[in-house]
């Protein structure tokens, strides 16, 4: 469905580069028209997908409901890619609505996934945004925008939840070959291939949520039909950074009974594995005696790998090099004392890499010179020399985050016509792992008034 008057609001000018997307020399108005979905690449064929999902842990039928895969690409280096249309206009899994969506949610999207690129963090990425020069209705008449976004697909838990409905062992078993065929071809090698895929998203899904808590981030949806086989951050709604550290921290509007707050999502992440290997289950009979014995062991590893990485990245947080016993005693003692003081996240950790005592409120606190004083007898405990602990503090600890007070400030100017902040925004979270003096109005936590509780996905 065309939209009437497109207009381009930002480009990802790097992002095609790097994709072998070469835009040079086309007008602003033809790039509208391309990423409006108005004039489509000559040879492809735009579809929606079909995919189930346990929202919030009900099972329902679903399927892009404003999302079009305009194609795949192939990029320089032989990747593929999906490019995906969201906000574009109905689709058969509309279920009667518009399809369409608020450029402020597309916004956001584009703003979360690229800085969570920039942070290191397996994500979708964003490559434009459009108004469609049409209003959407929701409590309100909002501008309509139109996000194009790159995936290395869109293979969910989800789809197989939907090819498992159909009760069809062919259906799921050549499902389970494209996956492999498209992420992890060395998989197929293996003598159990369904088993080989079950413990790979296991590893990948453990990585993901190790990221995810090493920067305070809170998906807000992690429905199963939300979380991809390829292990990339995919479809940022009600999503947001943590300030205050508080490990029962909830944004999302619809999450009332705390299903998906920030200490939740391991065990939502393995959750939801547990219902991608009940799909496979019939073929896992085929290929191995106790097929459930086996599907039981490779999801009660989750936990332990989850700990022992959690572990790991939080010794990089601090420094730590050598593991030993004391460890876990101080990180949880730190962790109790900022949730005990309200004390910010990411500053927090930011401040540790400045190997000074951090000063004034909540830093001033006893409790926590203490614990400042323990953490440096470690530190000199190191096989490496200090400023090695340092370099690699830096490495993983952020600078700065797209926090959610400066997100609403940057969207309402955005959606109101003054890009300015959009952009500025956009380039202080590039390199979030370099500390500038510039990006101090970008790390401060919010004042009383300007705390952001709630956030919305904008469906």
């Amino acid at each position: 469905m065309s939209v009437c008057k497109p207009e381009m609001v930002i480009f990802n000018a790097p992002l095609a580069a790097d994709i072998g997307l070469d835009f040079s020399g086309i007008s602003a108005e033809v790039k509208a028209s391309l990423f409006s979905g108005n004039n489509m690449p000559e040879g492809s064929q735009p579809f929606a997908q079909a995919y189930a999902g346990h929202q919030f842990g009900n099972l329902t039928i679903l399927g892009d409901g404003r999302a079009i895969v305009w194609g795949e690409h192939i990029t320089p280096s032989d990747q593929r890619l999906d490019i995906q249309f969201k906000g574009s206009g109905p689709t058969p899994y509309s279920r009667g609505a518009d399809g369409r969506a608020a450029l402020g949610p597309m916004l956001r999207e584009y703003i979360m996934s690229e800085a969570m690129h920039a942070l290191n963090i397996p994500t979708t990425r964003s490559l434009a945004v459009v108004t469609s020069g049409e209003k959407v209705y929701r409590e309100k008449a909002l501008p309509g925008g139109i996000l194009t976004r790159i995936a290395r697909s869109h293979i969910r838990v989800g789809t197989f939840e939907y090819a498992a409905l159909q009760q069809d062992k062919t259906t799921t078993q050549t499902l389970v070959d494209y996956t492999i065929e498209r992420h992890y071809p060395w998989i197929k090698k293996k003598q159990n291939k369904s088993l080989s895929l079950l413990k790979t998203v296991v590893t990948k899904q453990v990585d993901l949520i190790i990221h995810w808590m090493r920067v305070g981030f809170i998906h807000g949806v992690m429905n199963t039909d939300n979380m991809t086989l390829s292990g990339e951050t995919i479809d940022y709604g009600p999503c947001a950074f943590m300030d205050s550290y508080d490990p029962s921290t909830v944004f999302s509007s619809i999450d009332h009974n705390s299903r998906y707050a920030y200490a939740n999502q391991p065990h939502i992440a393995q959750w939801n594995i547990a219902r991608l290997a009940e799909t496979i289950l019939p073929l896992l009979h085929d290929e191995c005696e106790n097929a459930r014995d086996t599907i039981e062991e490779a999801l009660n590893g989750f936990s332990t790998l989850y700990k022992e990485k959690w572990l790991s990245m939080m010794r990089a947080k601090l420094g730590l090099f050598d593991a030993r016993m004391e460890d876990e005693s101080l990180i949880t003692d730190l962790l109790d004392w900022m949730q005990r003081t309200g004390a910010d996240y990411t500053n927090t950790f930011l401040y540790l890499t400045e190997n000074n005592l951090p000063q004034g409120k909540p830093y001033n606190d006893n409790a926590f010179k203490e614990w400042h004083t323990r953490w440096h007898v470690q530190l000199t405990k190191n096989s490496k020399p200090l400023e090695s602990s340092f370099t690699l503090m830096r490495a993983n600890n952020p600078s700065v985050i797209p926090r959610n007070h400066k997100m609403e400030q940057v969207l309402e100017d955005a959606t109101s016509g003054d890009l300015k902040p959009l952009n500025d925004f956009l380039t202080a979270l590039d390199k979030p792992y370099k500390n500038r003096p510039y990006l101090k109005p970008y790390q401060s936590p919010p004042k009383k008034g300007e705390k952001v509780f709630q956030t919305f996905c904008g469906t």
